[in-house]
């Protein structure tokens, strides 16, 4: 669960198996909530039943963000102020002004 930084200085953070596969399945499940709203968009839906969907998909990408925001709050920012490393509040402080 720690967040390493590789030679290349990229970010990477460690999951495991089971949260891999949680984290995949969610996305799946938008991807499939995507093409059916491009297959009703071809079969000439009603606008209103699209953009009903595309609320849906909405709440699921803002869902899975929270999900996956709320994780790094808890492992990799905590981790890192644990270590002293106080800087990883400016990171913080940019995530909150993207997610308003």
């Amino acid at each position: 669960m720690d967040k390493k930084c590789c030679t290349n200085n990229i970010k990477v953070t460690i999951r495991g198996d089971d949260e891999k596969k949680q984290i995949i399945s969610r996305i799946n499940r938008i991807i499939g909530q995507i093409e059916g709203i491009k297959k009703m968009v071809n079969n000439d839906r009603y606008c209103d039943d699209i953009l009903i969907q595309l609320s849906a998909v909405d709440k699921s990408v803002k869902s899975l963000a929270n999900s996956i925001l709320d994780r790094h709050l808890h492992t990799c920012i905590v981790d890192n102020i644990k270590k002293g490393n106080y800087e990883i509040l400016d990171e913080i402080s940019e995530l909150f002004r993207r997610f308003q």
